[in-house]
């Protein structure tokens, strides 16, 4: 069974996108260089948008 909706994996491969464009910025406007931090940026938005995503782990 999928550990994501489908709506979050497609949150997360447009971020990883948009990484490797250079286009993508944390919240503080530092472009984002690391695929684990796009990955983490696309569940965010993910879960903001109400999609199925585990809770993050503390």
């Amino acid at each position: 069974m999928a550990k994501y909706s489908k709506k979050a994996q497609d949150k997360v491969e447009e971020n990883m996108h948009e990484m490797k464009e250079g286009k993508l910025k944390t919240g503080s406007g530092k472009k984002v260089t690391n695929p684990k931090q796009a990955v983490a940026i696309g569940l965010s938005e993910a879960r903001k948008e109400g999609a199925k995503v585990p809770k993050k782990k503390d």
